[in-house]
């Protein structure tokens, strides 16, 4: 059986813990050096016994010994220095479709699509050496991959990549997005793009100054205005909202001919379900190793990611399934008015913000929907600020804003509340056991999400704000924090309203609904809060599209456009599953 040692460098201290794990190993113990300090402890995978015992007393949980699936009986395809993450097999583009990624965060994804994208030599397994192509080739003989491989080295196949850190490239590229598109622009396809992405509000705007989701766009379009065919996207659905998403999902659809491929990493599976013909799964063990199952068509895919469980590969790699209520549309589980809000008439500049009084119910949460730039963070946020002059009289609010600070507060005393007090319903589902002593400058931003909302959830609050709380999280992150938010609010007699992105999370999480409509960075208006299949109506009929449920999980899927159920669910004016 193959054995993986994975030190975490950023966790490991020897001189804080005083090198206990190469104290305590009984092979060091026995006169052999399995693991020896070298300012950071470095384990030899041969001589380890696989005994357990320094990952149980590593007292920063730096340590994983990982006994690989005996099927993974060749080398990773590349493994992160001594001690790192192995990645095992990748993902294979098929021309003519668009090929999606799924997974949890820290499994290979986005080192997958590095690899493909040529920005990171794969090493099979041999620190320090890059493969060459004639040694992949042989590594990957007798599948998909081999060909893929052969039309690289040819240069027959041509990889343009937009990265998952969209937020980087004003740190790179210096200028107007006018200049940055012109740059790139190999295809001379320049005007049919900004219009195609609706950049043209901000063509002559710095491209330091844009928002994320303008950011998103403009990564978008310059990496489909290179000469290109096959193209990668890791997350382009981030930063943007909703009506976004959609015609992003459309745009990248329309890229996939007989002579290109696109391959995309997403964590919406309504977009992903929306965008993409096939979709492989990536499981293993976050920060040890991933493996890349073989490409499903997308809806067994979803079904099977959800379930946890390949039948092929006689594979769990998840003990639990992850279940969609086949709940009316119109259940609700709470009866009683807990608070009300009066009307709002409320300025930003030139920004007028408007929503009639409304009601929330006790133990319920209300989804938020609508356009970036239409008010719904200036809602919460008024709800926040001027809760007694808006009618909620001394109702307690906590309230978590889109934006996260980072700053050197240790998380151990920034969760005190939560540790002390919600061990088993906030810090032990949320998994933030191993982030306790680091400081929140030094957490990823999906990490830093859980805290927040660990931290918001433990105030003492009868009223819950959280803004964009999927921000960052993975697919199981995401619905993870949609069942602590629904137990917290029963164990809190509470009540949330969540502003959100992803239609699926909102769907998991809500009771009711809160949409905005109006102009963005104009004008805004809160309506509702409605039903769950009211609002949704209201909603996807200004996205024009209709919902229906999965047979097999009962999760929400989009219908195509203009398919015989999303034709028949129009016609019968229910466009929210019927």
């Amino acid at each position: 059986m193959t054995r993986l040692a994975i030190i975490n460098k950023d966790k490991c201290s020897p001189v804080k813990c005083g090198e206990l794990c190469a104290k305590i190993c009984p092979v060091n113990r026995m006169g052999e050096e399995c693991i020896k300090i070298s300012k950071k402890a470095v384990i030899d995978e041969v001589l380890c016994t696989g005994c357990g015992i320094c990952p149980k007393k590593c007292p920063f949980d730096a340590i994983m010994i990982i006994n690989l699936p005996e099927a993974l009986n060749k080398p990773p395809i590349h493994r992160h220095g001594i001690n790192g993450f192995e990645l095992f097999s990748l993902p294979t583009p098929t021309f003519g479709k668009v090929t999606g990624i799924i997974g949890r965060n820290g499994i290979g994804k986005s080192t997958a699509l590095k690899i493909i994208a040529g920005l990171l030599k794969p090493n099979l397994g041999r620190i320090g050496e890059e493969a060459s192509y004639d040694e992949l080739i042989d590594y990957f003989k007798g599948t998909e991959a081999q060909t893929f491989v052969e039309n690289l080295r040819d240069g027959k196949i041509v990889v343009s990549y937009k990265p998952q850190e969209v937020e980087q490239i004003p740190k790179h590229f210096k200028g107007t997005v006018k200049q940055l598109l012109k740059k790139v622009d190999e295809k001379k396809g320049y005007e049919k793009i900004i219009e195609a992405l609706e950049l043209e509000k901000f063509l002559d705007t710095d491209i330091s100054k844009i928002s994320g989701g303008e950011l998103q766009r403009v990564a978008i379009a310059a990496t489909v205005l290179k000469k290109a065919n096959l193209y990668l996207f890791d997350e382009p659905a981030s930063y943007l909202d909703i009506k976004q998403r959609i015609k992003i999902s459309k745009f990248i659809r329309g890229l996939a001919d007989e002579e290109t491929a696109v391959l995309v990493i997403e964590h919406d599976l309504i977009i992903l379900d929306y965008m993409t013909d096939a979709v492989h799964i990536m499981y293993g063990r976050e920060g040890g190793f991933g493996i890349v199952s073989q490409p499903k068509t997308t809806r067994v895919a979803i079904n099977v990611y959800l379930e946890g469980y390949l039948r092929e590969e006689n594979i769990r790699f998840r003990d639990y399934e992850i279940k969609f209520l086949s709940k009316p549309a119109e259940q609700i589980k709470a009866q009683v008015d807990f608070a009300s809000w009066n009307d709002i008439k409320e300025s930003f500049g030139r920004f007028e913000l408007s929503a009639k009084s409304g009601k929330i119910k006790t133990n319920e949460v209300v989804g938020i929907l609508g356009e970036n730039g239409i008010g719904k963070t200036s809602f919460v946020k008024t709800l926040a600020s001027k809760a007694k002059e808006l009618g909620l009289g001394e109702v307690k609010i906590s309230y978590k804003p889109q934006y996260l600070e980072k700053n050197d507060t240790v998380v151990r005393a920034f969760l005190d509340k939560a540790i002390k007090k919600y061990g088993n319903t906030l810090i032990k589902p949320l998994n933030l056991e191993p982030l306790l002593d680091k400081t929140l400058e030094q957490v990823s931003g999906g990490e830093l999400q859980r805290i927040y909302i660990a931290r918001v959830l433990s105030e003492p609050a009868e009223l819950f704000l959280l803004d964009e709380p999927s921000a960052y999280l993975d697919v199981e992150q995401r619905l993870v924090v949609s069942k602590v938010v629904n137990e917290m609010m029963s164990v809190m007699d509470a009540s949330a309203l969540i502003v959100d992105h992803d239609l699926l999370f909102v769907d998991y999480l809500s009771d009711r609904l809160l949409v905005f409509e109006g102009e963005p960075a104009i004008r805004g208006e809160a309506k509702g809060p409605f039903s769950m299949g009211e609002g949704m109506n209201v909603f996807l009929e200004g996205l024009n599209m209709t919902f229906r449920r999965d047979p097999d999980s009962n999760r929400p899927r989009a219908n195509k456009p203009e398919s015989q159920k999303d034709r028949e669910q129009k016609t019968a004016g229910k466009l929210y599953y019927i």
